[in-house]
């Protein structure tokens, strides 16, 4: 699109494990049941947390042209490099971070007077949990010149606080098949339904090995957590960008509850299961699928595993997703160069 673009390196330092994520000890109430319990889970997950973390930002740096790393919201205010455009990208970024309701630096809060503010693809993730939260949004967002959001959810929210905003694709479905082709690998493993699990539900694992045996092939995890090599399935341990991508290409099939396995199950027509998460973040996952026509897709319970034998004719949602593309760059690129 012609402009050069530095992505800011923000990780907040304030970020402590003393109050953590609900979701992460959803459905572990013994753990939950005291701070000292809680310090010693996180405990336990460090090792393969630093490991996820150390193999993220090899992946990042080799991708991402980055700034230096900011670890606050006032390290953004005094050191800022400066641009013509400020962007808030896409993600869960307007949802409640672990100690706030908010942050403001994904509100653009840190940017100069009279700078020209877009928002690209970002994502409430789960509801605006307070009053002043929704004070913040209301008198932040007033700010931006344009505001593109990834949920239909999200734009009647937003709509609500008496703001337009437009619908468009996660940017990872900007690229289209055949240049997502070109970041993966020639290696192949056979015939395999593969597993990509985010969140603690035991219906995940349920429908994978039900999945499995339905079509009659080996299950295949893939995750970037080590305490999943105890699920069923032949674990492959935080793997890199092709090889990711390579396993959700050549499944026949993959069962997940992440929006991303979901996605490039789409770009790849790879037949999925999507089972929804229950820790309120499902709008993302539900947009996409009712924008796809492919709602059905989603399995609430074991008596839907079944879909995993039926075909999905993929071309509706390839026409969808192309169009789409086609009115989100454009979008993009009247905002970029007005």
């Amino acid at each position: 699109m012609g402009h050069n673009c530095l992505i800011v390196d923000y990780i907040r330092a304030d970020e402590s494990i003393l109050k953590i994520e609900p979701s992460l000890l959803k459905g572990k109430q013994n753990w939950n049941s005291s701070t000292i319990k809680r310090l010693l889970y996180l405990a336990l997950r460090q090792p393969e947390s630093i490991a996820a973390g150390l193999s993220f930002a090899n992946e990042r740096n080799r991708y991402l042209n980055l700034t230096r790393r900011y670890t606050s919201f006032e390290e953004l205010c005094t050191d800022l490099p400066p641009a013509d455009i400020y962007m808030t990208g896409s993600d869960q970024v307007w949802g409640p971070m672990v100690l706030d309701d908010c942050d403001r630096a994904y509100l653009l809060s840190f940017a100069p007077d009279n700078s020209k503010k877009i928002a690209y693809a970002a994502s409430f993730g789960r509801e605006v949990s307070s009053e002043e939260a929704e004070k913040v949004f209301c008198a932040e967002l007033a700010e931006y010149s344009w505001l593109g959001v990834r949920e239909d959810s999200a734009v009647k929210r937003i709509a609500d606080w008496g703001y337009e905003s437009t619908q468009v694709l996660d940017p990872t479905l900007l690229l289209d098949r055949r240049e997502w082709d070109s970041f993966t690998s020639s290696k192949s493993i056979g015939d395999y339904v593969l597993v990509y699990q985010i969140h603690n539900n035991k219906l995940v694992d349920d429908c994978a090995c039900d999945v499995s045996k339905r079509l009659g092939t080996k299950l295949v995890r893939v995750s970037p957590v080590l305490h999943q090599i105890t699920r069923p399935g032949k674990f492959k341990y935080l793997p890199k960008v092709d090889e990711f991508l390579s396993l959700i290409k050549k499944a026949k099939c993959v069962v997940t509850d992440s929006f991303h396995g979901t996605v490039f199950s789409l770009l790849f027509n790879v037949p999925f299961v999507e089972i929804l998460p229950a820790n309120g973040t499902s709008e993302r996952n539900e947009s996409l699928l009712r924008m796809t026509g492919l709602s059905h897709r989603a399995v609430r319970s074991p008596a839907n595993f079944a879909i995993a034998e039926d075909p999905i004719d993929f071309s509706n949602a390839n026409e969808i997703i192309s169009k789409q593309r086609y009115h989100s760059i454009a979008f993009l690129q009247a905002e970029l160069c007005s």
